[in-house]
């Protein structure tokens, strides 16, 4: 008898054990990335490229925006990191209809980066209160060839928009939730080269020399060298003959023909 009740209550209790666990324990992934202890909130995010706001790999990041906003962030990357960007927007139930959000991620260059992992691109029906976004980057190498489109050190950019939703839910208030974590401890992996600098973009437009190109010593040589060696003729080719003939012999052209047009005086 005993043995039949015991047998009863483990069995009910394995049934209905998930519904007594928190909906968040059953919610969260177990790959899903966690901030770093202690790591300070960001409550901003930019508009463009030029405006998006800096945090770091395991800096938890909490806005509320539209529905409808371009919202940029920017990270650095060293070589031999492996980058996962996972975000969350909560948007109220009572909405028109479905909508579709992407998580996109780019070089210092502003190449896109491809993402080898999570749901770049989910679209969620009016009746969802969140959707859960993704991007898993590839591992970040410390060179490439200039069209491969690998990604190198230096600046990241990540962009959170909808880019599918009715028109009456545009402008309507959401809660966005991001973090980029690292998997790594960066520095050179085995590969035979390495990026001279990292990929970080101009941000003193205006500018025209760098500091190397302004602090560069003069060159004695360069002193000495007279006014001939500075200015350089260009290379005369066929264009040039071409015009120079056809130049003379319009010029002879218009002499001929006003000395056959030009009447006599009459005497």
């Amino acid at each position: 008898m005993r043995t039949t009740l015991l047998r009863s209550v483990v069995a009910l209790v394995a049934a209905g054990g998930p519904a007594l666990l928190p909906a968040a324990a059953l919610a969260a992934p177990s790959g899903a990335p966690t901030p770093s202890p202690g790591a300070e909130t960001v409550t901003r995010a930019g508009t463009s490229f030029l405006t998006s706001t800096t945090i770091a790999a395991g800096q938890p990041v909490q806005v509320r925006a539209s529905a409808g906003d371009y919202l940029y962030w920017s990270f650095s990357a060293e070589a031999g990191q492996v980058h996962d960007v996972a975000a969350t927007v909560t948007f109220p139930r009572d909405r028109s209809g479905a909508s579709t959000w992407t998580l996109e991620v780019f070089d210092g260059l502003r190449r896109r980066q491809a993402c080898t992992d999570g749901a770049q691109t989910p679209t969620v029906d009016k009746a969802a209160g969140s959707v859960s976004l993704g991007c898993t980057l590839r591992e970040v190498r410390p060179w490439a060839e200039p069209w491969s489109g690998d990604p190198l050190p230096g600046t990241y950019f990540v962009r959170l928009s909808v880019v599918d939703v009715p028109e009456p839910d545009l402008g309507a208030p959401v809660d966005v939730e991001l973090l980029v974590a690292t998997d790594g401890e960066g520095g050179t992996p085995a590969d035979d080269g390495e990026l001279s600098t990292p990929l970080v973009p101009n941000t003193r437009p205006g500018a025209v020399l760098s500091d190397v190109q302004a602090a560069a010593p003069v060159d004695d040589e360069d002193d000495e060298r007279g006014l001939g060696d500075l200015v350089t003729l260009p290379a005369l080719g066929s264009r040039w003959i071409w015009t120079t003939a056809g130049g003379i012999l319009a010029a002879v052209a218009g002499v001929v023909g006003f000395a056959l047009t030009r009447r006599p005086r009459r005497g």
